[in-house]
Order: structure tokens, then sequence, then C-alpha cells
């Protein structure tokens, strides 16, 4: 047994991947996770915590000997609950509040990127409807226009007329994104092909810790509505090592810098969305911790030790770690999601065969799922990341739906060519 007991926060398949890693470390001692998922259950004691409860959760953290509270989902960050536990004496990993409007606040990085001289769209940030229409005609079409405050994942519209930016506009300013929308971001659109850069940071050191491509999209082709993401590979090798240089030095180190020397260092995982535009990688968005699935993919990739890695993060001590290991192999997970979403999904729906999709070397992670009478069920929009490696991401989708094929889940879905891009670069 390891000495560290670890708090993980969340309950979907992002924290699953995290506490499967994080069980695999000879460092563990007790791993806690609440809320958790049956998935997460064979890793870690599920605890009835509220996250949302500071109080409670700073208390179970004295009483039960934490030495890393590990946050996975944004909303407590952007809450503040770091800042209370690190007030404790409780290493976090994941940002203080201030640091977490990099993503609580779409505004608020704009106008980072601008004093920091950061590559990003050209934006207008206003807070009436009357300020947007104006706005409005400085932009060519398609516009794009964005909540400023988390409305997860569904706050972003790319209007390709007038009249849809005006129908967007009405939208955001009548309170369908709650105070979410109070304000608002309008974008010039960008085009190139997206990826997603993760860079560990303990405020002054940083560590690139993997690209990824995720798929947004809830059909297949990029066709239908946004969702939080569908599936995701990693590496992206569209993201060369000379343009990973570049987003270092042009992106993600001016960042760093910037939020220290303005007296709220950040610490955790930043994770870039990237456009590759024809003058270079420019910032779309910051989030303030691992992607969802983008996670499930890296986490299979990575060879090191995660405590060692995130307690580093946490008290400061980056510098002292050599480079993150991530495998050379590609890693590509699928999103099984429940009939209707990302409208209203098709809620308890039995699963079975997770044995049988697993016998092949992949791994089934929990993202919304529980359990009754023994019967695995579905819970969420997002049900299962059905994950596999290979030498090539066309290897590696060849065997994730290989694994999907043998899950027996009939109320699920899932987009049939999650990883395109790639494996179409992959056959020239």
């Amino acid at each position: 047994m390891g000495d560290m007991n670890i708090l993980l926060l969340g309950g979907g398949g992002r924290e699953h991947a995290l506490a499967w890693k994080l069980a695999q470390s000879p460092r563990l001692d007790t791993l806690y996770a609440a809320p958790g998922n049956p998935g997460i259950a064979e890793h870690a004691t599920l605890v009835d915590l509220d996250a949302t409860d500071h109080r409670a959760t700073m208390d179970f953290c004295i009483r039960h000997s934490i030495g890393l509270v590990v946050i996975g989902p944004e909303a407590p960050l952007v809450d503040g609950l770091a800042d209370n536990l690190r007030t404790m004496g409780v290493p976090v990993f994941g940002p203080n509040k201030k640091a977490a409007q990099l993503e609580g606040s779409k505004g608020f990085t704009k106008d980072l990127c601008q004093r920091a001289n950061i590559p990003t769209a050209a934006y207008v940030r206003v807070s009436s409807k009357d300020g947007a229409l104006a706005a409005l005609d400085d932009f060519a079409l398609p516009v794009v226009i964005k909540a400023d405050g988390l409305a997860a994942g569904k706050g972003v519209i790319i209007a390709e007329t007038r009249d849809e930016a005006v129908e967007a506009l009405d939208t955001m300013f009548s309170g369908a994104f709650g105070a979410a929308g109070e304000e608002v971001v309008l974008e010039e659109f960008m085009t190139g092909e997206e990826a997603s850069f993760f860079a560990l940071t303990d405020g002054s050191a940083i560590l690139p810790f993997g690209s990824a491509q995720d798929h947004k999209r809830v059909g297949d082709g990029d066709t239908g509505p946004n969702t939080g993401g569908m599936g995701a590979y990693s590496p992206a090798r569209v993201l060369t090592p000379e343009l990973e240089r570049q987003v270092m030095e042009t992106i993600i180190r001016p960042t760093v810098d910037t939020m220290a020397a303005e007296g709220m260092p950040y610490s955790g995982v930043l994770y870039a969305g990237l456009m590759l535009t024809v003058e270079g990688p420019k910032l779309i968005e910051y989030n303030a911790r691992f992607g969802d699935p983008e996670c499930q993919v890296l986490m299979t990739r990575f060879d090191g030790d995660l405590i060692d890695l995130l307690l580093a993060v946490a008290q400061g001590h980056l510098a002292e770690q050599g480079p993150v290991q991530l495998a050379d192999r590609a890693a590509l997970t699928i999103v099984m999601a429940a009939n209707g979403y990302p409208g209203t999904p098709d809620k308890g729906g039995a699963i079975d065969g997770i044995d049988a999709a697993e016998k092949d070397g992949a791994k089934i992670f929990h993202a919304g799922t529980t359990e009754k009478n023994g019967v695995l069920i579905a819970n969420g929009g997002r049900v299962l990341n059905v994950t596999a490696t290979a030498d090539t991401v066309g290897a590696a989708q060849v065997a994730a739906y290989a694994a999907v094929d043998a899950l027996d889940f009939p109320t699920g879905f899932c987009r049939r060519d999650i990883g395109w891009r790639e494996v179409a670069r992959e056959a020239q």
C-alpha cells in the first residue's frame, strides 16, 4: 500500500479514466471518489459528497487525511473550491477561481489574448442586445456567437446569415443560458482544422501533455447538433512537433506568464482548443481541466505515475519532473450515447457485454451509468467511452469498433466514423 489518500471529484468518463490511472500508482493508499459511477467503483471508494458544499468537502479531506484532491469537472473550479481547499493546506490539482476564468469567461480569455498578444480570432464583447446588433455589422459571415459563461458546451452558435445571428442573439439575451448568456462574445469565423493541445503547469514550469482531436457533432461526417463530444483520438498528428513548439511559445507560455504576472497564477492542466489556420495555430478557447473524452485517450497513452505528476503540479514542483511519458501508440475512444442525445436522453436502458468488449484489450470507461439490482443501466446522455490503442489511428479505430459491436446496449448509439480525418491521412 502507498502513502497517499486521494479524493477525485466527478462522475463521468473523464473521471473513470483518471481513477483507472491513479489506481495504477504504487503511491496510492485509498482513492475516494464523489459521486463516482459503477466503473469508478472498481478503483475507488465512492462517497456521498457534494462538491458544491465546500465546507463538507474540506471536512472530508481533513478527516480522511487527503493528500491530493483531483477536480475533474470545471464547475467546482469556477466556483472556487480549489481556493478553499488550498486555504486548508490540502494540495489540489486544478486552478483557483481567478485562474479558472480562462474557462469560466470567454471574454476574460479573449482580453487576456489581447494583452499578451496571443493569436486568436478577432472579437468584441457585448452585454446588451442593442450593443450586439451594432457590433454585428463589423463582422463578415459566418460569424461565431458565444455565451460568455459556462453553458455545458452548448453556448456557441455559428451563424451563416445575419438572420441566424440575430436569432442567436435573441436566444442568448432572452436568458436561455441563464447567467452564462448575460454577456456575449462575437468572433470572426476561423477556417482550418481543429486540434486540442494539453499542457500541465504549476504556474511557472510547463510540461506538454500531448494532443488530441475530438468530434463535437452528433452525426457521422460531422453533421447535426453539437454535443459534449462523440469521440476523440490522440495524438493529433496534424499538430506536428514544429506546430506544438509554436503553440507552446505563442499561446501556452504567454498565458502562464501573464496569469502569474497579474497575480492569478494558473495551476493544473491547460487544455487549448486550437484552430490550425494558414497563418499558424490560433486559440479558440481554453478549458481549465482535462477534456472529456480527450482525457480518456490521453490516459490510455500515459505511461508514467499519475500521482507523482499531479502532485508535482499541485505542490509547485513541476520543474523537477522529466518529460511526460506518452506512449508512441495511438488511442481512440468512441462515445456510446443514449438514444435522444444531445436532446433528452433515453435513460434506464440495460447494458451488457462489457467483459466481452474488453477481452481483446479495449477499455470501457463509464460516463453515464448506474447500477440497479445488479444490472448496469444508462443514466445520462453520454453513457460509455469505448477506448482502444494500436500502432495507428486506423488500427485503433478498428479495435474500438469491434469492442462497440461486442457490447449489448440496445438503447445506445455511436458515430461510426470517429478519427476519420486521421484515418484518411494514414491511408494516403
